[in-house]
């Protein structure tokens, strides 16, 4: 019986320690990107991403935490609009700063995580006019520590953000192709 359990102890050994090795050789920088096509022009969609008080029109992780605590600072758009929150297991805790913009085709944010876990990666929306359409390109992109990679040999981090990049472009088209309110 004893020997039956010292391979079996090898053997968990062996495959922890493959498992280790293999994480190493993942890449130190990860990038996850979705795209769609919108009927609205991209003046009309840069205004739903270039403030931060548009976001939970859209955002799919504002609809998961009912209770969310939000906090916006410096500017009121555009760079150096700072947008805070804190949240259940879901939705962590972090803040994000716009650090770029170029109307109507661009918006860089930088993205810091504190909760569930330390991050700092960079947020980008690009805007492309087709015809009367725009093709929203949202993209994340940072260093992937060897922690990370370990995760992500279990964890697919493109499959599992990539998803909720679906549903939040999905919210943002419904919102931008959505008929504007005007006031008489």
């Amino acid at each position: 019986m004893s020997e039956v359990l010292l391979v079996i102890v090898i053997l968990a050994v062996v495959a922890v320690a493959g498992l280790l090795v293999f994480a190493a050789t993942r890449p130190s920088i990860f990038r996850v990107e979705r795209a769609v096509s919108i009927d609205a022009t991209p003046e009309r969609i840069f205004a739903f991403l270039s403030d931060f008080h548009n976001w939970p029109t859209w955002s799919p992780w504002e609809k998961m935490d009912p209770a969310l605590a939000r906090t916006y600072s410096g500017a009121g758009s555009g760079p150096g609009a700072v947008y805070a929150w804190s949240g259940n297991k879901k939705v962590g805790a972090g803040q994000m700063e716009i650090v770029e913009a170029s109307p109507p085709t661009r918006i860089a944010i930088k993205l810091d995580f504190v909760r569930p876990f330390e991050a700092h990666n960079r947020v980008d929306f690009t805007l492309i006019p087709e015809g009367r359409a725009t093709r929203v390109v949202w993209a994340m992109h940072g260093p992937s520590p060897y922690i990370a990679k370990v995760i992500g040999v279990v964890m697919n981090m493109d499959r599992m953000v990539g998803k909720d990049f679906e549903t939040g472009l999905a919210n943002l088209k419904a919102a931008a192709e959505r008929p504007a309110v005007t006031h008489s």
